[in-house]
């Protein structure tokens, strides 16, 4: 399959769209055309890995890991991906905080790390991963390519803006991976990210890439948990269930709209952002307007300016099409601390500020919205990376997984910058000179 720019007609190879990251144009790299399929071509097939195989093959055609496809799939699902029902019947939880930092980006992450790890493995020239983060990109990114040869990482991310347990994920790695603090907001970050994809002299230097949701290689993963969630809950009733999605930057909404255009049993899908409301002014006023972000509590979605709008708006039509084929609620902060609290009483478990946005859209709705399908609502992250913010609400210690436990053991390391291309440079230079 052939890969195009969101801003030209010049193809490129699967090969090509993941080691760039981002097109020469300064566009995002999606499908020449997507496949069709239809719920009976994964009859008999239960397993993520398996779905995947189905649901990917055809973007790997050609490709040079075309024969690793299965090897990739089962490196970036290695840990369990659940769809909970809750008390009621009516609602489902699907749980993508199960992975190595314990947030949903360790599928995209994993995914990409396995296929570049495998294109470009000359520890001489090593390419350089640069990733601007609102909280949980990068830590996943991080663990992801930890000490894999031939790889470097950079990560960037806003001071004072991310949890202190996110802080520490994107902090306690190897040598190969430089955290950088910018003084600025995630904006300026995405900003200071795209500024060094473009430079020329940067870009040849230290041979980059991205592991932003702006690379092709971290959505087509995040599809597959769309398909194998919306599958299961098709061949148990025969209904399309819809889903609700915390967005910040539209990768993870986008992969479940693609999962949707590409034939898949999912009935609509409803984004709920944050007070970064962006999208719902998109929507209500036809006009495309980024704007600097707001800090929330819900970190990881705070977000302007979101790259995969073009990749939306090229796929589906501007706001005038868009608002007919999914829903956009924004959420505010006071709006989460109650979900979180509602969520405890109803439930009896917490959920993370993020995963709060889908449960407080879900929640206020309206009967005949939310009765008429089955949801299911993207749990995005552990709640224990937030604990200062979840534990006073619920009166209760959340208790810390396994694999954050030893995240927070480690050491920790970072370097303080303005969000300038010239300190990100200098701090580079520094690092792996």
């Amino acid at each position: 399959m052939r890969f195009v720019s969101t801003r030209s007609d010049g193809a490129v190879t699967l090969d090509e769209a993941l080691v760039k990251g981002i097109a020469d144009d300064g566009g995002l790299f999606v499908a020449e055309a997507l496949p069709r399929f239809s719920p009976s071509d994964f009859a008999g097939v239960d397993s993520i890995p398996d779905i995947a195989h189905i649901l990917l093959q055809s973007f790997f055609a050609g490709s040079a890991l075309e024969a690793e496809l299965d090897a990739i799939l089962a490196e970036a699902f290695c840990f369990p991906i659940q769809t909970t029902l809750l008390p009621g019947g009516k609602t489902s939880l699907l749980e993508l905080y199960h992975g190595p930092t314990a947030a949903f980006k360790d599928v995209g992450a994993g995914f990409l790390a396995a296929c570049l790890t495998r294109l470009e493995s000359d520890a001489s020239s090593p390419l350089t991963i640069l990733v601007a983060t609102s909280g949980d990109t990068g830590g996943a990114v991080a663990a992801a390519f930890n000490e894999r040869p031939g790889m470097r990482v950079v990560v960037v991310f806003p001071d004072g803006r991310v949890s202190d347990r996110q802080a520490q994920q994107l902090t306690c790695w190897g040598d190969n991976v430089l955290s950088l603090r910018v003084s600025g907001s995630f904006d300026d970050c995405q900003a200071l990210v795209k500024a060094a994809l473009g430079d020329e002299t940067l870009a040849r230097l230290y041979r980059f890439s991205s592991a932003n949701s702006i690379n092709i290689g971290r959505l087509l993963p995040q599809a597959t948990y769309y398909a194998d969630a919306s599958l299961r809950h098709y061949r148990d009733t025969g209904q399309r269930p819809g889903f609700v999605i915390p967005t910040g930057n539209l990768g993870n909404a986008f992969a479940c709209i693609m999962a949707r255009e590409m034939g898949l049993p999912i009935g609509p899908i409803a984004l709920a952002t944050n007070a970064n409301k962006t999208i719902p002014d998109y929507f209500e006023s036809l006009e495309w307007q980024p704007r600097a972000s707001i800090q929330t509590l819900a970190s990881a979605m705070d977000v302007g300016d979101p790259s995969n709008m073009e990749r939306l708006r090229g796929l589906l039509g501007d706001a005038d099409v868009l608002r007919d084929k999914v829903g956009v609620r924004s959420v505010d902060d006071a709006q989460i601390e109650q979900e979180i609290r509602d969520t405890y009483g109803e439930f009896g478990f917490a959920i993370c500020p993020h995963t709060a946005t889908a449960s407080y859209m879900w929640r206020h709705m309206g009967s005949e919205h939310q009765n008429s399908v089955h949801w299911i609502l993207v749990a995005t992250a552990h709640p224990a990376k937030f604990e200062t913010i979840v534990e006073p609400l619920i009166g209760e210690p959340v208790p810390l997984p396994s694999v954050l436990a030893e995240i927070l053991s480690r050491p920790s390391r970072s370097v303080t910058i303005d969000p300038t291309l010239d300190a990100l440079a200098s701090a580079m230079e520094n690092a792996f000179a």
